[in-house]
């Protein structure tokens, strides 16, 4: 697993046993979590979350749209003692959410499969490995790929809850929405992709 030289946080889930998990019907990894104009004055305000993990025993996901400003993929890699990148193009930073900001993880398109897998589908992966990082590094791994810190983690039937309560809308996951467009747009443009328009968000709108 990709741990960093941070400080930790409890998790709601037992993060040290992450294992690859499958689409089940009824659940929801591999979709977007977004969040709506219920969700204001924390983290999520605004976030658009990659959900890799969602079984009875709660959910896991990672924030795609909050790059980090001043943290570095090369510091955290130095810092960790892991291999630094030789390549000219600068591997993005993103906070992944408030539990555990030890804990690395990397989303990626599916042409790298290499190594366990926490998560794949349609198109996007989530690996935690080092592997993944030294292939980056020698320049054989992904098209796209993004590290990410820290992540979200629900108790079971919590993010089940919070969606009743209107607090998140689920969107099919693309390899644009997490990949191509741009962090400051990702949130309008993940809404309307069901046809929601935010600024005219309410209690009574329904769920994909």
């Amino acid at each position: 697993m990709l741990f960093f030289k941070r400080k930790s946080y409890d998790s709601p889930l037992n993060a040290s046993t992450i294992a690859p998990v499958h689409r089940s019907e009824g659940y929801l990894q591999g979709q977007l979590l977004v969040s709506t104009p219920l969700i204001t004055a924390s983290c999520f305000h605004k976030s658009v979350i990659y959900l890799f993990a969602h079984n009875e025993d709660g959910a896991m996901g990672i924030i795609v749209n909050q790059p980090l400003e001043y943290v570095t993929y090369d510091a955290l890699l130095e810092e960790s003692d892991l291999p630094r990148t030789s390549s000219d193009d600068e591997i993005a930073v993103y906070y992944g959410g408030p539990v555990d900001r030890s804990r690395g993880f990397v989303i990626h398109s599916t042409d790298y499969n290499k190594g366990e897998l926490l998560c794949a589908h349609d198109g996007i992966a989530v690996s935690a490995n080092t592997g993944i990082l030294k292939d980056i590094a020698e320049g054989h791994g992904p098209a796209h790929a993004t590290l990410v810190v820290g992540y979200a983690g629900w108790t079971a039937g919590q993010l089940e809850r919070e969606i009743e309560e209107n607090s998140w809308i689920t969107v099919p996951a693309t390899r644009e929405l997490v990949f191509d467009i741009d962090d400051e747009m990702k949130w309008g443009m993940a809404s309307q992709s069901l046809g929601i328009d935010m600024n005219f968000f309410s209690h009574s709108v329904g769920h994909a």
